[in-house]
């Protein structure tokens, strides 16, 4: 072996003991003023190369101050604070726990206590009072020795040598072991002064080869205290003189580097924005809290969809409603599903609830920012979003209950079915980098005519991407806009699930930073 590629922590346990030493961390770190965890670093080493082996392991128990017993040691145990208090003046049992402010079971348990151990008292007035006489206290305390005294001294003790670190039981005499076991709590001991705990102890002792490595270390001179790095400071100062220093090992494999990279999910999202923009929308963003009226009112879905059951949106418990509704467009999007109003549709006939209307929901969909949109947007113009959503779903490889969808609209009196179907074809190849795509009819409240895009996966077969189609003018007209509004609401983690090519929607917001680090987008 060579003695020059071993650490000054592993020099220094080799040099100190002797051949039959039986060694632990415990005792390391003690002997040598090794700092916490050093012992273990060290042994784990010597370990590994051979030079120590395992003899054996050995459970003890071990006791340490919870934060219930700091503030025992800071201000007195229970005992301690009630005996100061009823020495002078006699006290119910609520008002010392009141004045002292401690539980009245606390305050029951220190008195129950001290009352077997002859201190104090209850008079005829249900009162708690001192038991002892003058030449049983000192300065109004019980004396040390006295039953009462003995057993406020041992508590103390035990306070104090738990506030210098771990206890162990084996190191305790028999009275202090019966008074810890009746303040400590192997579980839950937050109502206790001290945890009581289980450690496994593992002890060493040398190979057969520490008798020439030992050898080897005083022959060459080495004794653990050589200089492991020259500083900058100690050429100033020159205190490297006289030094010795560690040699250096060449062949250690040099330290990982791990060059800062931007999540590959984030890369993609950041990508599909720079796409859009470069091709002339606008991007908007709104607030997760949303109303019913945005969210599903204002796109013509009818109040008693299916879609408003409980099981599908998540709703706000306080506040559950919005102060208002902006108009004109509450009053045009009311006329609109009770009678048409003036959009040429006959509505859905029925009474709008316009307190429903102000209920508050995480946003469920994308397409609440269109429609807040369109009051305000240009003609022609582009628009578009990347917007979290949240439905009462299932989670599986291609459902989130926590999603983002990216949602675009394009105004113009030349917008069409074409236009729109342009726009999917780049979602579904361009972006998502599908090899295969087809359109299907579908059905939105909102839409007419309505177009689902799906895109086959290598490994999770067709699946839909999204939704889309061109505004009704029970939308449009309702929110003061006259020219075709082509729409869709497309799920960016689907596609972002082709283009990285991953199997698992979840894959996206993986724990695995390894995994993570690894990804690359397509």
């Amino acid at each position: 072996m060579e003695i020059t590629n071993l650490h000054p922590l592993e020099v220094k346990i080799l040099l100190f003991y002797k051949k039959d030493d039986e060694l632990s961390v415990g005792r390391v770190e003690k002997d040598l003023d090794f700092k916490i965890g050093n012992g273990n670093q060290a042994l784990s080493w010597l370990l590994g190369k051979g030079l120590v082996k395992e003899s054996r392991r050995e459970n003890a128990t071990f006791f340490e101050l919870t934060e219930l017993g700091n503030q025992w040691k800071e201000k007195g145990s229970p005992e301690e604070r009630l005996i100061e208090l009823v020495r002078i003046t006699p006290m119910k049992l609520p008002r010392i726990a009141e004045t002292l402010k401690i539980s009245n079971k606390d305050v029951g348990s220190a008195f129950g206590s001290l009352a077997k151990l002859g201190a104090l008292a209850m008079n005829v007035e249900k009162e708690v009072v001192s038991a002892l006489g003058s030449e049983q206290t000192v300065n109004g305390r019980p004396a040390s020795d006295t039953p009462a005294g003995e057993h406020l001294a041992l508590i103390r003790g035990l306070l104090d040598k738990g506030a210098e670190g771990v206890i162990a039981q084996a190191e305790l005499s028999s009275a202090e072991k019966a008074a810890i076991a009746g303040i400590s709590k192997k579980r839950g001991a937050t109502d206790a002064a001290f945890r009581e705990f289980d450690r496994e102890t593992v002890f060493f002792t040398f190979t057969e080869e520490w008798d020439i490595v030992s050898a080897d270390l005083r022959k060459a001179g080495l004794t653990g205290e050589e200089t492991g790095a020259l500083t900058p400071e100690m050429l100033v100062t020159g205190t490297w003189k006289g030094k010795t220093f560690r040699a250096y090992n060449v062949n250690v494999p040099p330290t990982r580097l791990i060059p800062g990279r931007t999540n590959p999910y984030v890369t993609f999202l950041e990508d599909v924005k720079d796409k859009l923009v470069s091709l002339g929308f606008e991007e908007f963003d709104g607030p997760l809290v949303e109303t019913e009226f945005w969210n599903s009112d204002a796109l013509f879905m009818p109040q008693f969809h299916a879609a408003r059951d409980i099981h599908d949106v998540y709703r706000i418990f306080e506040p559950q409603s919005a102060r208002s509704i902006p108009e004109p467009w509450l009053s045009n999007i009311a006329k609109a599903h009770e009678d048409g109003g003036k959009t040429g549709s006959r509505g859905w006939n029925y009474h709008f609830d316009r307190d429903f209307t102000k209920r508050l929901i995480l946003r469920s969909q994308g397409t609440v920012m269109s429609a807040k949109t369109l009051p305000h947007a240009k003609i022609p113009g582009k628009y578009f979003g990347m917007l979290r959503c949240f439905r009462y779903d299932r989670v599986d490889a291609t459902h989130l209950s926590d999603f983002y969808q990216t949602e675009g609209i394009v105004l113009g009196e030349e917008v069409n079915l074409r236009t729109l179907l342009g726009f999917l074809e780049m979602f579904a190849v361009e972006v998502a980098g599908a090899k295969e795509v087809k359109y299907v009819p579908g059905y939105f409240p909102f839409t007419e005519p309505s177009v689902e895009v799906h895109i086959k996966h290598p490994v999770l077969g067709w699946f839909e991407l999204g939704g889309s189609g061109i505004f009704r003018p029970e939308v449009t007209a309702s929110l003061g806009v006259a020219a075709p509004v082509a729409a869709w609401g497309l799920g960016i983690d689907r596609m972002a699930l082709m283009a990285l090519g991953l199997n698992d929607l979840r894959e996206l917001f993986s724990y695995d930073i390894e995994d993570v680090r690894l990804r690359r987008t397509a």
